[in-house]
Parts: C-alpha cells; structure tokens; sequence
C-alpha cells in the first residue's frame, strides 16, 4: 500500500536515520548487553518517528498532528543523544556517530517547516489544554461553525 506521507522529504529523511543507525548498529558487539538495547532503543526511536509522520499526515486534527510532532520531537531528541557513550561502553567505531547526528539535523529543520503547515484552524478543544492552537485555552467554548474542516473532503 502507498502512503503518500512516505513520498514526503520529511519521511524520506528519517528513513535516512533509520539506515544509518542500521548501519552504525550493526557494528555493535553482540555480546556487549548495554550496546544492544541501545541498539533496540536507537532503532525503536526511528521507527516511532516514522509512524507519527505517517499518523499526523493521515488527520486534519491540529491537536492530533501536534501530539504527534512532540512524540517525533522526543524520540529524534534521544537518537540525538543516544550515542553520547557508545565509545564509553566498548564501541570501537562511536565517531560515526556524527553522521546520524547530522542527519537529525538536518531532518529538525525539515520538521520545524513541516509543523509550521499544520492548520490551527482545524481543531477540536483539547480539555487537557496541551495541544490546542496559541490563543485556544482548555475551556474554550467551540462554535459549530469552527468545526465545518470535518465535513470537508479535499486535502489540506
């Protein structure tokens, strides 16, 4: 099945992630414990990106597309520190590492932009007030006529 949030540069760029720490990770000693479960963490982390870009892409929701950005956020965050130790705990090729770092670099700006495009006009109130639009508070009383995005069939 094709997803057109694959097709995306944001997607392509994380698949991008994704290569270079299977890549990098598969260096790791398999007899070393610690590497391996940063290995599962640093993998896991990537593919948790893609699925919140494939999620966010698939709904009109502002409150849903931003909850998914701040989960995209974290664990890009933690690829990003996740090989502050690698050469501490026995990995021989750690400077490496520097190229998954620029990439994530290079994929936080692509992410700024593609966060900038989520329509604040198309949100339900979010109760628990965290991911509503600037100016939304959590008591908000939303009128019927706010909600018309739902009924329509194109794009955004």
């Amino acid at each position: 099945m094709d997803r057109p949030s694959r097709n995306t540069p944001l997607f392509k760029k994380s698949q991008e992630i994704y290569e270079a720490l299977k890549t990098i990770t598969a260096l790791f000693p398999e007899d070393n414990d610690y590497l391996q479960d940063v290995k599962h963490n640093l993998l896991g982390d990537s593919m948790i990106i893609q699925a919140k870009i494939s999620g966010a892409e698939a709904v009109k929701l502002y409150d849903i597309k931003m909850e998914n950005a701040a989960i995209i956020r974290k664990a890009a965050r933690d690829i990003m520190v996740g090989g502050n130790c690698l050469a501490m705990f026995g990995f021989e090729d750690a400077k490496y590492y520097k190229i998954v770092r620029e990439l994530v670099e290079e994929f936080r700006i692509l992410f700024a932009e593609w966060v900038e495009g989520f329509n604040p006009k198309h949100f339900i109130v979010d109760d628990w007030g965290l991911f509503n639009p600037p100016g939304i508070s959590r008591d908000y009383v939303q009128r019927d006529d706010e909600l018309n995005f739902l009924y329509e069939d194109d794009d955004e």
